[in-house]
């Protein structure tokens, strides 16, 4: 407790300090100039009559005797008490607002030795809160670093919400903070060098850290990665197409279905019909992950056709792509985007009754998997 008041009284606001040592100085000046020429006291008198005055001690062995001194020493007492009024009102009223803070700030981290399983979120800006938005929708545990305290006066806090107004780079909180309940760390401040630092902090005390960071730029990305940064996100980077696909996330569909090359018209009619694009087609080689893709982006009958002529006249082409279905036992995946999810549901059935249908929304690896069994 010894130590805690003495950082509280050492870290009183410096304009009040100077402002309370400048009047004391005035007011003293005054009381000596005073002293000296209306009491006509010797300099060492002044000095004397001038403390016990603005003190109120008034021990009387130095009387004011004329109007012109009672006056004067009047104005010097009520300064004094004015004086250490003001003084004293301020190291209280600092000293409540420091205890309020530390006993705030003692809350918070009881609430975070509570709270399992967390993200920690540096950054509460135009980037932080979306990021902010996606975790809370998911009722995901959340710590915000945020130095500006304005910027999250909207945020209410709970048991799963915590909020820290301080410069995550003034200390190694973060690197406490980023132990073992964290899940993933999340770097969303605007500058690469703030992002770098709090890579780095972290990384240091927490070598197995999920560490997401933002890149500002697309030279630094390298150095958060150098760093220690898992995954780095880049506005730069993010193109037109993937910020398609992000939106279109709820209203996409990948099918994974097993047909031969005479199908592929009548498959494609029943997409087109159901107002919904083919967006790319992968084609998945027994045994290896990584499918073969080849982008489509259409919803227009008229391409399909069109493309089935091509195949009707050119035998090679034709040749050639019977070759790949083979390779991959006529196995392949559709990225498919659509109006909503009862499309889905509609297109689903119709499909069914023509092609086989083997799984949907399915990962690259699961796939693999399957086709190494139909390959056996």
């Amino acid at each position: 407790m010894r130590k805690i008041t003495f950082r509280i009284l050492t870290r009183l606001p410096t304009r009040y300090v100077t402002t309370g040592i400048f009047l004391i100085a005035l007011l003293f000046a005054y009381g000596i100039i005073g002293s000296y020429f209306i009491m006509g006291l010797n300099l060492i008198d002044s000095i004397y009559y001038s403390v016990v005055t603005m003190a109120t001690v008034g021990y009387g062995d130095l009387t004011p005797t004329t109007g012109i001194q009672k006056i004067f020493a009047t104005t010097l007492a009520l300064g004094g008490v004015a004086l250490l009024a003001y003084v004293f009102n301020i190291i209280l009223t600092s000293f409540q607002e420091r205890m309020s803070t530390y006993s705030k700030g003692a809350r918070k981290m009881k609430a975070i030795e509570q709270m399992e399983n967390y993200y920690v979120l540096c950054g509460y800006g135009r980037v932080g809160k979306v990021v902010f938005e996606e975790l809370n929708q998911r009722n995901q545990n959340v710590i915000i670093f945020e130095k500006d305290s304005e910027v999250t006066d909207d945020l209410e806090e709970s048991d799963n919400v915590v909020v820290i107004n301080k410069d995550v780079t003034e200390d190694d909180l973060i690197a406490k903070v980023a132990g073992e309940k964290c899940r993933s760390v999340i770097i969303s401040t605007g500058s690469d060098v703030t992002n770098l630092f709090i890579v780095l902090t972290i990384r240091e005390s927490n070598p197995d850290a999920w560490i997401v960071s933002r890149a500002s730029k697309l030279e630094n990305i390298s150095h958060l990665r150098k760093a220690g940064a898992d995954k780095i996100v880049s506005p730069e980077i993010i193109g037109g197409k993937d910020l398609y696909l992000e939106s279109a996330k709820p209203h996409l569909l990948r099918l994974t279905v097993q047909h031969t090359t005479d199908e592929i018209l009548d498959e494609f009619e029943i997409i087109s019909n159901h107002g919904c694009t083919l967006e790319n087609i992968d084609y998945h080689i027994p045994g290896i992950e990584t499918p073969l893709s080849r982008e489509i982006k259409t919803m227009d009958l008229k391409d399909g056709k069109k493309f089935q002529k091509y195949l009707d006249t050119n035998k090679d082409a034709k040749e050639a792509l019977d070759n790949l279905y083979s390779n991959v036992n006529n196995i392949h995946s559709h990225l498919i985007s659509g109006p909503d999810r009862r499309t889905f549901e509609n297109l689903l059935n119709n499909l069914e009754k023509e092609i086989t249908i083997i799984g949907k929304n399915l990962s690259n690896k699961e796939i693999m998997e399957l086709t190494k069994k139909r390959k056996e």
